[in-house]
């Protein structure tokens, strides 16, 4: 496995620019949307970014990676220390962190991560196919 970083760069800013956009543009989607796309497109990025530093590895490592690294920052959401708050309340702090901690973002986290491995599979196997 060797994964391209350069479209792999391309896909982790399409996916944080809709992440953005799909907080953005908030008041004129769907409420479900409102509540949960952001959070798969964040734990796709997730994905996305593994596969780019560690594009030799395995999808299934990655995806293991990806699930922990999102599973972890969720739960680091239940500590509420003056100087993790301070980094939550800047902009960037509260996009990577977050706020407080919801089991939905757990299964909104392994359908974004859950995305990111079934198209990249499906697109290694289509790769494969053509090669034979």
């Amino acid at each position: 496995m060797n994964r391209n970083r350069f479209l792999y760069f391309i896909l982790i800013v399409i996916t944080i620019v809709s992440g953005l956009a799909s907080r953005h543009f908030a008041n004129i989607l769907p409420q479900w949307v409102q509540l949960y796309l952001g959070d798969a497109l964040w734990a796709l990025m997730v994905f996305l970014l593994f596969g780019f530093f560690l594009h030799r590895k395995s999808s299934r490592l990655i995806a293991i990676a990806a699930l922990v690294f999102s599973y972890c920052i969720e739960i680091s959401q239940l500590y509420h220390a003056p100087w993790v708050d301070a980094i939550r309340a800047t902009t960037l702090g509260g996009l990577v962190l977050g706020f407080g901690f919801l089991w939905s973002d757990l299964v909104c986290y392994t359908l974004g991560v859950g995305f990111g491995f079934l198209i990249e599979s499906a697109y290694l196997k289509l790769i494969t196919s053509r090669k034979v």
